[in-house]
């Protein structure tokens, strides 16, 4: 007789604490899992994206059309409040999709989802997410999404294909990142660069500087098709952060003038800095095509690294 095990639920608050400390945080580096439930393929655009006075959760994209996505979390049951705020988001944002992840719907906010997606047209979508933590016997937690509003026949709707298709497209482009950011976290390595780049179905990399605060970033945007090499800020401290990107946007002339390009200059909340110079491809792109635009990476991060180093090095002393 087979041996079985017990599946059970486990405290989401056991898994992650506090909302905005530990779930915001995993989902935003984790939205491929959302996705899935959904049939979506989202990239982070940005988390405690500002809206007015207020702060939405995560603000992504969804690469299949280039069109916003907002994400609302509340690990709790829903209520008023945050539907207000969703709703202030979406209008913000203009978003095509808006996704409300909780741990429990009550039945009116559910009902509340469905009423909007009947009165809405197909630019604008409403999900309603349960996320569950599950295990068996005492395995590790194992997250689980499960849409409880959606728009009728949501799965025929997106991209004209069937919700399996759009799932096989997915996971697609995730065995593509795959294949492409170990090629080219070996060939960084030549160059002292180091970071995880092992089993990585994101469309973006990070490489450690040698100035804690700050790193070499890689990724694709599909929404711009384009690929980005960044020199990104993130001391954790506000102050700090604007005193890091006024000193170096002091001297863009001459930074650019010794990359020999003009640069994307981004600031974000005062949380996070980006530095970036920008190539137009995607990772659908050919083996060629893509090779081409590995070589690119590597030149401009190690152009990246000689004229910002020095730099970082007066900011940290």
């Amino acid at each position: 007789m087979a041996d079985l095990g017990n599946i059970e639920r486990a405290d989401l608050r056991e898994v992650w604490p506090d909302e905005a400390e530990d779930f915001t945080p995993w989902l935003a580096q984790n939205l491929d899992r959302l996705g899935d439930a959904l049939g979506l393929d989202l990239e982070l655009r940005t988390a405690e994206a500002a809206v007015g006075s207020f702060s939405l959760d995560i603000l992504a994209y969804d690469r299949g059309g280039d069109r916003p996505v907002i994400i609302e979390n509340q690990l709790d049951t829903t209520n008023n409040d945050h539907l207000g705020k969703l709703l202030t988001y979406a209008a913000g944002y203009d978003a095509y999709a808006v996704v409300w992840v909780t741990r429990e719907f009550r039945d009116e906010h559910r009902q509340t989802l469905d009423w909007l997606n009947q009165r809405t047209d197909e630019d604008t979508q409403f999900f309603g997410v349960v996320v569950e933590a599950w295990r068996i016997d005492q395995s590790r937690p194992a997250p689980h999404f499960k849409a409880v509003a959606m728009p009728n026949d949501w799965y025929k709707l997106i991209g004209g294909v069937s919700h399996s298709e759009g799932r096989r497209n997915i996971r697609g482009r995730r065995s593509r990142y795959l294949a492409y950011w170990p090629t080219l976290g070996i060939a960084l390595e030549r160059y002292g660069f180091s970071g995880n780049w092992a089993n990585r179905t994101q469309n973006w990399m990070v490489c450690n500087s040698d100035f804690p605060g700050a790193t070499w970033n890689f990724s694709f945007q599909g929404s711009r098709k384009s690929f980005f090499v960044e020199l990104y800020i993130a001391t954790g401290n506000p102050d700090k952060n604007d005193k890091w990107f006024n000193y170096l946007l002091e001297r863009k002339g001459s930074i650019e003038s010794e990359l020999a390009e003009s640069l994307h200059w981004d600031r974000h909340l005062r949380e996070n800095y980006r530095i970036s110079s920008e190539r137009p491809g995607t990772i659908d792109d050919n083996p060629e095509e893509l090779d081409g635009l590995r070589s690119w990476m590597v030149d401009r991060a190690l152009a990246f690294k000689r004229v910002f180093t020095p730099h970082l090095q007066e900011l940290s002393e």
